[in-house]
């Protein structure tokens, strides 16, 4: 009796865990298998494994699949940068802990030390909590559930683990950032907050082809090629997921191409919306040529 008021007691202890960032319900239907659920949701039928983990199906020697058992599946979720924010704030925020902010910024191909651009959509990694059993090491950990076993260090210090800490029954929680729903799925969420998370993940992905894509409207502006420019750079602009630093740079973009055209009104508000979204900005007459001096002239009237 004892040993089972210690396992219910564990099992509670975990489920109150910070484990998970996001999580959608998969009711078991007869002749599910984790397998099949995982291929459904995240089209990888080796994600079952992430399946039992979060849903502790592991322990107590197994828990069989039932019909009308709610398994969460596991999702990344999205927030957006907002000015003054900060990796380690995020990450204390979101992730538990400011010295996650490593792990945070890399997984947003960034580095700890930046600044998040605000109005970008940040990723932000599921938490899966993983019991250590005898036969485990943080090694096997990072190799079973990153994918690479010299991601043990990452592990150590994202849990701020000593030696003496990698018990059997220690917690290690997995930052897992690979969790993107199939296609088939996304296109059936109809719940709003789901709807949200898809939603967050699409705007995300076209920031970053945006700030690839960025350089070649810098290029057509240096090579003269100021029509490509304006039609790049609206395509941007009507994308509506610009961060901040995006619009003032796309702005200032659009009021060199629109001077350089002599379309006087539209640099005109080129220029304000560039001087809104960076009023600090000088107008030196070293750098700016007297075309775009003129337009942003016009917009101070």
């Amino acid at each position: 009796m004892r040993n089972w008021f210690r396992l219910l007691l564990l099992l509670v202890v975990l489920w109150l865990l910070p484990a998970r960032a996001e999580a959608l319900v998969h009711v078991v239907q007869p002749g599910d298998t984790l397998a099949a659920v995982a291929e459904r949701y995240y089209g990888r039928i080796q994600y079952e494994r992430i399946l039992v983990a979060a849903n502790r199906l592991d322990l107590a020697g197994g828990t069989p699949l039932m019909p009308g058992m709610h398994l969460l599946v596991p999702t990344v979720s999205y927030v957006t940068a907002v000015k003054g924010d900060s990796w380690a704030a995020l990450a204390q925020r979101h992730l538990g802990s400011s010295q996650r902010s490593d792990v945070l910024a890399l997984s947003n191909d960034s580095n700890p030390w930046l600044v998040p651009e605000e109005g970008s959509k940040i990723l932000i990694p599921y938490n899966l909590a993983v019991l250590l059993t005898s036969d485990e090491s943080i090694v096997s950990i990072a190799q079973k559930y990153l994918g690479d076993a010299k991601k043990a260090w990452t592990l150590t210090h994202y849990n701020n683990l000593k030696k003496g800490q990698l018990d059997r029954g220690t917690v290690v929680l997995v930052p897992l950032t690979d969790l993107e729903l199939a296609e088939a799925v996304r296109a059936t969420l109809t719940d709003p907050e789901r709807v949200a998370l898809d939603f967050s993940a699409t705007e995300r992905r076209s920031q970053r082809k945006i700030s690839a894509e960025i350089p070649a409207l810098i290029a057509d502006i240096r090579g003269g090629r100021y029509v490509d420019a304006v039609a790049r750079g609206n395509r941007f602009v009507a994308s509506g997921v610009l961060t901040v630093p995006q619009q003032s740079l796309v702005m200032r973009q659009l009021l060199e191409a629109y001077a350089a055209l002599d379309a006087s009104g539209a640099a005109a508000a080129a220029c304000t919306e560039w001087r809104k979204l960076e009023p600090s900005t000088k107008l030196d007459p070293t750098v700016l040529s007297p075309k775009v001096l003129a337009a942003c002239g016009v917009a101070k009237r």
